[in-house]
């Protein structure tokens, strides 16, 4: 393989580069991550059990923890050479303005409509439910890039797509709306009236701010309600998504061995952990055969830190509990943080696949005031000139503070990071950060406490 030089700005793969198949890193784990379980009978969750839910190829892949390539369907593929592969970029003006010896690359995913990664599994979701035959799909969305993604991918492949979006996100942000409509969308703000979980959550707490568990709940009440035309898809934490997104790490692979280069320190943000665990993939692999040992750092937000002061543990995926149960770490699904800009990165929860690596001392994790993160949003977007989502910022304040240790160190790593979306739709919170108005939102013990009391009262969670 020919190396380009290293001091090239943008790395481009051809679309003949473009990846033919997922990387399944359950595959090459030591230890799998804990089976998710029916809530009923408290037993490991079938396809049958997933297939009222889930298209049946999807709840296929999120079971799936032996096969460690799985093919990308053409009319997948087809649709990604619309935007991808996207690059990997040599951050050189980044590095000058930190005076730091350490090499920053991050690969892009904002290139596309939605604005984010989340279009990667989008697409892969919607062509499965529509090779079964279905008439349209129900979701969640928190800062609105997932929706936006969904819409977009439903509205090619001639599906229906009912939205429902965390109320503070739904009212900072109406012109995510917007697009979801140019695309036949249909956006409710969540809890809505329109459910019967969000009745009860709105008689119970009138003026909640909504969080993902809140409208994961409603989407799939939606979902189970459409007389078997519709299914639910979601964006994140599922085993199926960071298998979809596994694509961002093989890409950025090549391009970095085109390069000659190798991540010392693999940096992402963390909610769910769907782009966080596509961009690690293939440096996961390499870490699990012992072949490399890359530091995988996981960045979250301080306001609602699933890693960093979460317990590992059985929960729902959902505030409504109507969903299966996944060994994760989590603040419990009856938490409800707070309504800062981090708008994408509010989940309870943790990816279960995730979840067991950190667990297992793979991985680590740092957790962020959004101030701080806004800090580094507006040098990056100053130096870079890509104006970030709050999200992708708190992988670019991880991937700064680590260049900053090389400054004081003098060592000169390679520091990869995932920028996973543009900033757009936030101006709300730039405006709020650059005007003083930001405040930083830290949960007390006591309010974690509250939502660890929401964790099922299950014979797996004793001792916990």
């Amino acid at each position: 393989m020919t190396c380009r030089p290293s001091s090239e700005y943008k790395t481009y793969l051809t679309e003949e580069e473009l990846p033919t198949h997922y990387y399944n890193v359950r595959a090459d784990m030591r230890n799998d991550h804990d089976p998710m379980l029916n809530p009923a009978t408290l037993k490991p969750v079938t396809v049958d059990d997933l297939a009222p839910v889930f298209a049946t190829e999807l709840a296929k892949q999120e079971l799936n923890a032996t096969d460690r390539f799985i093919p990308i369907p053409e009319p997948v593929r087809e649709f990604y050479r619309m935007y991808r592969p996207s690059p990997l970029v040599h951050a050189r003006y980044l590095e000058e303005a930190l005076g730091t010896p350490a090499k920053i690359y991050y690969k892009f995913e904002g290139n596309n409509t939605s604005g984010s990664h989340k279009l990667n599994s989008a697409v892969a979701q919607a062509y499965y439910a529509k090779l079964q035959g279905l008439t349209g799909v129900t979701t969640e969305t928190g800062a609105g890039q997932w929706g936006t993604a969904l819409a977009e991918a439903c509205s090619y492949f001639g599906l229906t797509c009912d939205v429902y979006m965390v109320k503070c996100s739904y009212e900072q942000k109406p012109f995510r709306k917007a697009v979801m409509g140019v695309f036949d969308a249909r956006v409710t703000a969540s809890p809505s009236p329109t459910t019967d979980i969000g009745r009860k959550i709105l008689a119970e707490t009138p003026d909640t701010t909504g969080s993902l568990g809140c409208a994961i709940s409603e989407a799939v009440e939606a979902a189970l309600n459409s007389g078997g035309t519709k299914r639910y898809v979601l964006g994140s934490v599922l085993n199926q998504v960071l298998l979809h997104q596994s694509i961002i790490g093989l890409e950025s692979k090549i391009a970095m061995e085109q390069l000659g280069e190798y991540p010392d320190v693999v940096v992402g943000c963390a909610g769910g952990g769907s782009n966080l665990g596509g961009l690690i993939a293939p440096f996961m692999a390499d870490k699990l055969r012992g072949v490399k040992n890359p530091r995988i750092v996981a960045v979250e937000p301080a306001s609602c830190p699933s890693f960093t002061r979460g317990r590992y543990a059985y929960d729902f995926c959902d505030t409504g509990r109507v969903t299966p149960l996944a060994r994760m770490y989590t603040l419990g699904c009856g938490f409800i943080p707070s309504a800062n800009h981090a708008g994408g990165l509010r989940y309870h929860g943790m990816s279960p696949i995730l979840s067991k690596l950190y667990h297992d001392g793979y991985m680590e994790a740092v957790a962020y005031e959004q101030t701080r993160v806004f800090e580094a949003a507006v040098l990056f977007a100053k130096r870079e000139t890509i104006l970030p989502a709050p999200e992708s910022a708190h992988a670019i304040r991880g991937a700064i503070d680590e260049a900053l240790k090389c400054k004081e160190s003098g060592e000169a790593k390679t520091i990869l990071f995932g920028l996973t979306g543009t900033g757009y739709f936030d101006m709300t919170a730039y405006e709020n950060y650059l005007s003083g108005k930001m405040s930083d939102s830290i949960p007390t013990d006591e309010d974690l406490q509250k939502g660890f009391d929401s964790l099922p009262k299950i014979p797996q969670n004793e001792g916990i």
